[in-house]
């Protein structure tokens, strides 16, 4: 009897933690990503090992790639590409991040947003500016000429590439090296200094060393990001700047080369899951969410061989430092860091400036400065029924998605938050696995999905695949609110008597609806910014406005596109501006 009292009362136990699991909470966010994340991505990786009429195994797709000479060329150029849009992030991206790290809080807050709203305003925004600055009679070959200098063909190459990805991606680098800075103590510098060390021995031996998990973050995702880039080259650079998402649309869409297009996107999917894995094996990926780095034991010679770098540029600090010390003097020594900056905020914010007037000038052309002003490409802008159709199926479709993508990310960081299982890292690494594979890879996946179970050309379709792509940005705004809470509020109202929902409803929601409320604006201006997944999945017919904008620019610039554009900047900026006056409440 007592036995079967035992065996009772554990199972009771085990039926009571299988029930209350904190876990479980995330039930519903892993189910939603094993459908349609984990499994449109494996089944597009089968199909580029089947032959498409027989079904058999075969290799010849990737024989193809390695055997034709066009295919690998554009393979290798997109790793190119990416690798020199990281580089180039961080190089300018570091100076940046750490000049805002030092600046006062409310003052840092201020600068921050100028980085965010280049971040968050639309690529096409952004590329669309770029061809106006960087045409052939663009702004700066306008301001060449206008004294007497030659104009250098800056659009449909690598410069104009290179140009329009680092911009898009230096916020990126930025906004993720900044959290890991500002959380370094200052006074390990000085105590550095004071023990002798000069301040560029100070700076990398100690500083930069202790910034390296951000640098590392920034890099990984920055390129991660690029290699699935198809906007920027299709619109700023030529046949030679082609790259694999390129093909990759091509395959599908005029070839209907599924399994071909399967193969190229492994190629990109198992690059980005390698470079992941070296992040991981040496910081961790918990640091993406702003968590601090993982310590690695081992590595002796590459750490010694890190080292000796460190310190071969602390001596050329000390000595570039003493070359320039007559030239600049100590007052512009310490005013360089902030001259930096804003030539670099200058060149995040070029966009806007250029577009906001060309949406309200008179001319029929791309005229910068305008010849006159005028509201009438608003009035076209706003008298389309294509136009105005494809705005309102994005607000739409982004306030679905980012309820849906705030609710489902919530439960998970909660779940995170309370849980102490082995199944942690596993669950996080899901919730951030959309930002780290591929956005074309997805796409592509859930576009062969939809097309067997009649969601493509759906508002469904591309709700479904904007919250996809949206948890991760969700997850992490909630999860950072979610590690600060003050647990013993919701064991002091279980005390009094509260269930579990009146504790979550009462209690836990009100006190991080800051993290909320940034999750629900980030997850909305992800989808109403997305163009990957609308490309495949609104077949054409619900088309969003992303979609109305990439197509009028491949067949025709005009200022109707600048106006769009405006619209566009002012409803991003009016959300992040909210995000952040909610920010700045909720602390």
């Amino acid at each position: 009897m007592s036995a079967a009292i035992l065996h009772g009362s554990a199972e009771g136990g085990l039926r009571q933690r299988l029930r209350f699991g904190p876990l479980w909470l995330a039930a519903p966010g892993i189910a939603f990503l094993a459908v349609f994340f984990i499994y449109p991505v494996l089944r597009l990786l089968g199909l580029s090992v089947q032959d498409a009429e027989t079904g058999a195994w075969t290799g010849d797709h990737y024989a193809r790639i390695v055997d034709t000479g066009v295919y690998f060329r554009v393979l290798m150029g997109t790793f190119r590409i990416a690798g020199l849009t990281a580089l180039f992030s961080l190089l300018l991206g570091y100076p940046l991040a750490y000049w805002l790290a030092q600046l006062p809080e409310r003052r840092r807050g201020a600068m921050v947003l100028a980085v965010m709203i280049p971040f968050w305003t639309s690529y096409l925004v952004k590329t669309f500016a770029w061809m106006v600055i960087l045409g052939r009679n663009g702004v700066i070959n306008g301001i060449l000429s206008a004294g007497g200098l030659p104009a250098p063909e800056m659009l449909h190459n690598e410069f104009g590439v290179m140009v329009g990805m680092v911009h898009a991606m230096l916020p990126l680098a930025v906004l993720t090296m900044l959290p890991v800075m500002t959380g370094i103590d200052r006074r390990l510098v000085q105590a550095a200094e004071t023990l002798g060390a000069a301040p560029g021995h100070a700076f990398w031996l100690v500083y930069f060393q202790l910034s390296l998990p951000g640098v590392a973050a920034a890099g990984l995702l920055t390129f991660i990001s690029s290699l699935g880039f198809f906007i920027v080259p299709a619109l700023l650079g030529g046949p030679q700047q082609t790259m694999l998402a390129q093909l990759i649309i091509t395959q599908i869409q005029e070839m209907l080369n599924w399994a071909f297009a399967g193969a190229l996107a492994t190629f990109m999917l198992v690059s980005a899951l390698v470079t992941c894995w070296v992040y991981d094996r040496v910081f961790g990926l918990s640091t993406l969410s702003g968590e601090g780095a993982r310590r690695k034991t081992g590595g002796g010679g590459m750490r010694k061989a890190g080292q000796r770098i460190l310190s071969a540029l602390a001596a050329l600090t000390a000595a570039a430092a003493r070359v320039t010390a007559p030239v600049l003097g100590e007052r512009g020594r310490d005013r360089l860091p902030a001259i930096y900056s804003t030539l670099v905020l200058v060149f995040l914010v070029a966009p806007a400036v250029v577009v906001v007037p060309i949406a309200f000038t008179s001319s029929p052309f791309l005229d910068f400065p305008p010849p006159g002003y005028s509201l009438k490409w608003f009035e076209v802008y706003f008298g389309s029924d294509l136009w105005l159709g494809a705005t309102l199926r994005s607000f739409g479709v982004a306030f679905a998605t980012a309820i849906l993508a705030t609710l489902v990310a919530g439960l998970a960081a909660l779940a995170l938050a309370r849980s102490t299982s082995r199944w942690r890292g596993a669950i996080f690494a899901l919730f951030l696995a959309p930002m780290i594979v591929p956005r074309i890879v997805i796409a592509v996946g859930l576009f062969y999905l939809f097309a067997q179970i009649g969601l493509v050309a759906t508002d469904l379709g591309l709700i479904i695949g904007h919250t996809v792509l949206a948890l991760p940005f969700a997850f992490v705004a909630i999860a950072a609110v979610v590690k600060g809470h003050d647990w013993r509020l919701d064991q002091a109202a279980a005390t009094l008597g509260a269930n579990r929902v009146q504790t979550l409803m009462r209690v836990t929601v009100p006190l991080i609806r800051g993290g909320l409320v940034a999750a629900f604006l980030f997850a909305f201006i992800t989808s109403f910014d997305e163009l990957t997944v609308a490309i495949f999945v609104s077949g054409g017919v619900k088309t969003t406005l992303p979609k109305q904008m990439w197509d009028d620019m491949i067949l025709q610039l005009n200022p109707t596109l600048a106006s769009v554009s405006v619209v566009v900047f002012v409803i991003v900026m009016a959300l992040l501006l909210i995000a952040e006056r909610l920010r700045r409440s909720g602390r």
